[in-house]
This record gives structure tokens, sequence and C-alpha cells, in this order.
């Protein structure tokens, strides 16, 4: 939708023309319909590469229909959005969908491959992957652009990951994990972006310096676009922040649970201290998965507290931009910002994402949570892979490396991460060494 349509479109009609607002519509429809059975988890395809399964054994010809099907749903769910929020782009969207679904089904697959997906390398990376190819190689045909809508998959699947956030997995470990996960995080938050504007004189790329931290301090991928949205960031500096953080998440994957091996350090700490840097929850699993299940538990859980910082996090930069941030100058600090202002900023999946994360915790049944939660994951992933091969399609490496001359970006990461492993892991021993506090296990 266009700036000049954006701005005609006031009081509750925003509610139903604007983009921002569908995602959390989306978001619900999709929670509820899954909740009252009328949704089923999505079909795609499944592993392989293992105990001698083939490709061809990932997508059988039985699930054909099934994909078929859900790629359907999926059109018709987002085709709503479409046509409430810039109608004349329907039919264009309609024509386009299918083949960014098939390019989408296409990550699926290749991401299904176990030997490489073991180190990280999933649907996600391949999502990317492909669409990169196409941008910067054939180019990203004019009528499949259409189709590509970051910003709607994304944060329709933002506000499903609320719905796997649940408050009360905070209470597992209590004040330990909060200690890990909630102590350090605003810490190596705050100096990244303070290192930015001081020493590598980012003023120019703000949104930029604070994707980049987000994804670091935080959890990756979904901290880079929702801290990055209400940064109001450029397309392309998210897109350069998820591709650095996806390089050293890999990196970090793997040589983590080396490291704790050869410094001897106990499962226990190892996990927390997995938990709390690495950026990625999958890769948090897989990385600790080399561990023990303990440690799995542990991490796993860590990073899920952790996690639901991001709606946190994004409200207060949303604040913090639009009232000193983009005022800049002296007189910034003294310049008053209205709620209604920092209201309109506010990327509105955050109540999405914040509202599905009480429900599931304090209002839906347990069984029921359990029942619906592996549906609602399936459809969020499967909007993931959607976002990035969208943000893949839209990415230029000539853009990217003009962003990049200065290498700023890779060494604002590397050294927010360097503090960021340092002080997680002097957090992981103070709470999980059991020589300062009570373990619960």
């Amino acid at each position: 939708m266009s700036q000049g349509a954006e701005k005609k479109i006031s009081g509750w009609s925003k509610l139903f023309h604007q983009e921002d607002w569908w995602a959390v519509w989306l978001g619900f429809f999709v929670i509820a319909a899954v909740v009252v059975g009328l949704l089923a988890k999505p079909v795609l395809p499944g592993r392989w590469g293992q105990s001698g399964a083939t490709i061809l054994s990932a997508l059988p010809r039985e699930a054909l229909l099934g994909s078929l099907i859900t790629g359907l749903v999926v059109l018709t769910i987002f085709a709503v959005a479409v046509a409430f929020s810039s109608r004349k782009d329907l039919s264009r969207f309609l024509l386009a969908f299918p083949c960014l679904f098939i390019l989408a089904l296409g990550a699926e697959l290749l991401g299904g491959y176990n030997p490489l997906r073991h180190y990280g390398i999933n649907n996600v990376i391949w999502a990317l992957g492909l669409g990169l190819l196409i941008s910067n190689t054939v180019k990203t045909p004019q009528f499949l652009k259409a189709a590509v809508r970051t910003e709607i998959y994304i944060k329709t699947g933002l506000v499903l990951l609320g719905a796997s956030i649940l408050f009360n997995r905070m209470l597992a470990l209590g004040a330990l994990g909060l200690g890990v996960a909630w102590l350090v995080t605003p810490i190596v938050l705050v100096f990244m972006y303070w290192f930015s504007q001081k020493y590598l004189k980012m003023q120019e790329q703000r949104g930029l310096a604070i994707a980049v931290a987000s994804a670091t301090s935080v959890c990756g991928v979904s901290a880079a676009i929702a801290v990055g949205t209400a940064a109001r960031a450029k397309k392309e500096e998210i897109s350069l922040a998820i591709s650095v953080t996806l390089i050293f998440t890999i990196v970090m994957m793997v040589a983590m649970p080396a490291v704790i091996r050869l410094a001897g350090i106990n499962d226990v700490v190892g996990g927390a201290w997995l938990g709390g840097t690495i950026d990625a929850t999958g890769a948090v699993v897989a990385s600790a998965s080399m561990l023990s299940r303990q440690a799995v538990e542990i991490a796993s859980v860590i990073k899920m507290i952790q996690n639901m910082l991001i709606g946190i996090i994004a409200f207060a930069v949303a604040a913090i931009w639009v009232s000193v941030d983009e005022k800049g100058g002296a007189t910034a600090k003294k310049t008053k910002v209205s709620s209604i202002e920092i209201w309109n900023r506010l990327p509105k999946f955050i109540i999405g994402f914040v509202l599905a994360s009480v429900v599931f915790s304090f209002v839906i049944p347990d069984s029921v949570v359990s029942n619906a939660t592996g549906a609602i994951n399936g459809f969020r992933d499967f909007f993931f892979t959607l976002a990035f091969v969208s943000i893949g399609l839209e990415s230029n490496f000539k853009e990217m490396a003009g962003m990049m001359k200065s290498g700023s970006p890779v060494v604002l990461y590397i050294v927010g991460q360097a503090l960021n492993l340092v002080l997680t892991l002097a957090a992981a021993y103070i709470f999980f060494s059991g020589n300062f506090f009570p373990l619960p296990f």
C-alpha cells in the first residue's frame, strides 16, 4: 500500500486495511481454526537421507494431494489480506503465489536432508539460498514480485510463535533460567548498539545496527525482523543482519559443543550456555543434542525464556526510535512524542504475539495446547519459509556489498557475540553449576 493511500486510512478502518493488522487477524484465524479442528498440520516434505530414505520418500505420491491442499489453504489465507489491503494487486498475487509456493516447497524438501540438517542447514537456509540464487542470477521475474510479501508472511508467523512461547515454561527453571536469559540479553543489546554508534560510526545505519544487535543478543532471525521492523530498518538491512546471523549460527552450533567437551564443562552449565548464546531455537536444540538429553531440555527452555523478550524489546525500540533516535540532534531528549505516535509506529504483530502467548499460557487447557501446538508450529515454520524465499528474492548482493564496505556489521556481530559468550558463560556457571543456587532437578 502506498504511503499516500495509507494516510487516507484512519480510525477503525485501519484494522482491516493495513497489512500490519492483517498479520494479527490471520495469526488468530490459524490458531482458532487449529484449536477447533478446522485446520490440520500442513502436509510438507519429510526427512530423508538416512536409513535408506531417498528424496522420493520425503514426499510420497499420496502426500502430493495433501501438499496441494496446504498450498491452497495458505494461498486463501494470505489472499484475504491482499484483497483488503491492496485489492488491485489481488489478481497478480493469485497468479504469482503458486510459483512462490513451489520454491518454498523445494526449500522444505532440500531442508529435510538429514545429514545437512544436523549441522543447521535447514529449510530456512535453503529458502534464503534459492531466493538469492534467483535474484542474483536471472533476476526475480516481475510477475513473481506480486507474491513477494515478506512482512505479512513473517509477521503472521511471529504471531503464531507466541502460541509456543508459554509463560509457564519460564517457571520450569524459575529464577535460574531468568538469570541466564534475561540478565545478559539487555546488557549485550545496549552495548552493541552503543559500540556501533561510538566506534563503528554506523549513524547512517541505525536500523542495521539494532537488527544485528537484537539478532545476536535475543534469538537471531525472529528478533532481527521484529526489532528491525520496529526501528523501520530497510529490508536490505534486515536481510543483511539475517545473513550475518545465519552464517555465524552454523559455526557456533558445531563449534560450541566441542569447546564444552574440551573444556570439561558439565552438560547442565553447557546447555545453559548454548541456550543463551546460539541465535536460533532449532540450532540450539541441534547443538545441545550433541551433549545430552538434559542439555537439550535446559538449553531449549532458556532459549524459549529468552524469546519472550522479542515483543518487549521490539516495543521498547519502537518507542525509543520515534521519541529519540529519529529526532536526532541535541534536542532529541527534549522532544515530546505523543502516545498516539508511538502506537502508530508499534508493529501490530507484537500485540498478536503477546496475546497468543497469554491465551495459550493461561486460558486454553493444557490438553488443547498440546494437541494444537504441532499444527500451529507447522504453519508458523512454513510461513517463515515463504518469508525467507521472499527475502532472498528481494535481496541483491551488490546492494548488500554497499552496506558491507566497511565490514561494520560483521565486526559488530563478532564483538557483540564475544561479549555475549563470556557473560552468558559466567551467568550459566553462577546459576546452573550448583555452587551458588540449588538446582531444581
